[in-house]
């Protein structure tokens, strides 16, 4: 058994103690047992942590441009393979479950957190569907079919987008940064990042959606105009999900959050171009 006193004067051990003896300075000896003493985890190396984000960053920055400037194939399987990668290094990097948000311990937590963010976003994505002030920024072409909503909203929305993501920034790039700053820090710079990570898939949104093209217009102009609304929307949505990581400890709690933006959303896209249409 060893016992560890700090320049603070406190003490960190492992393992149960019957007894302790401390001799103080300024008087007799102490005796304390039985006590009950946790292991203090050792802090992580600060530059190996500062190498993990960088690391993380160039492996986000390399397949957001392979998903979007390659292949087709590559489009749908980059995003999730990345993910599942950057889980595996981190792992073994020694980061926990806790830190990603994966723990089993605060799934429960998480779940509430949940149901709550879905609750609340199906009930503004309802009524802006229905207000025609704000109908019309709901005509997507891509979801003009209702078959083809369900099977994004269901399938390739979450396997796709939505849990690689959180995995990626929410789950490795949060547990990360964690480990060199505190949670305004963490927000600020995830976001960001988030933000970022959505200009390439941002690139001729204003054409495909009548509300955004009639508002924003088609032409250059237009189209910087709805990249940077993009950039700043995901990243005041990253800024979201980030705080429901944070709050519930789980990463449930953002993934539902992202799930019924995007699946929901699609899903009213498809209601409202039938609707409009019929």
């Amino acid at each position: 058994m060893s016992v560890f006193a700090n320049s603070g004067g406190q003490f960190s051990c492992v393992g149960t103690l019957e007894k302790v003896n401390f001799q103080l300075t300024s008087g007799g000896p102490v005796e304390i047992g039985p006590v009950e003493i946790a292991a203090t985890a050792p802090r992580f190396p600060r530059m190996h942590a500062y190498v993990d984000i960088a690391v993380v960053v160039v492996v986000l920055v390399g397949t957001n441009l392979i998903a979007h400037f390659t292949t087709a194939w590559a489009s749908i399987a980059t995003v999730p393979i990345s993910a599942l990668v950057l889980l595996a290094l981190t792992k073994r990097r020694g980061m926990g479950w806790a830190e990603l948000g994966l723990s089993p311990r605060d799934l429960r937590r998480g779940s509430k957190y949940a149901l709550a963010a879905v609750g609340l976003v199906l009930t503004v994505v309802a009524v802006g569907a229905l207000l025609p002030l704000t109908r019309p920024f709901f005509m997507a072409d891509r979801y003009a079919t209702i078959s083809g909503a369900i099977i994004a909203s269901m399938i390739v929305i979450p396997l796709q987008t939505v849990i690689p993501e959180e995995l990626a920034f929410r789950g490795v790039l949060h547990g990360t940064l964690n480990r060199v700053s505190g949670f305004r820090g963490v927000a600020a710079a995830g976001s960001l990042m988030f933000g970022l990570w959505h200009i390439a898939s941002s690139m001729g949104l204003t054409s495909g959606n009548e509300g955004l093209s009639g508002f924003l217009g088609t032409g250059v102009v237009g189209q910087v105009a709805g990249i940077l609304g993009a950039v700043l929307a995901t990243a005041a949505a990253g800024l979201v999900f980030t705080w429901l990581r944070h709050r519930s400890g789980s990463l449930i709690a953002p993934i539902a959050l992202h799930w019924s933006l995007n699946g929901a959303g699609a899903l009213a896209a498809a209601l409202v171009w039938h609707a409009t249409l019929a």
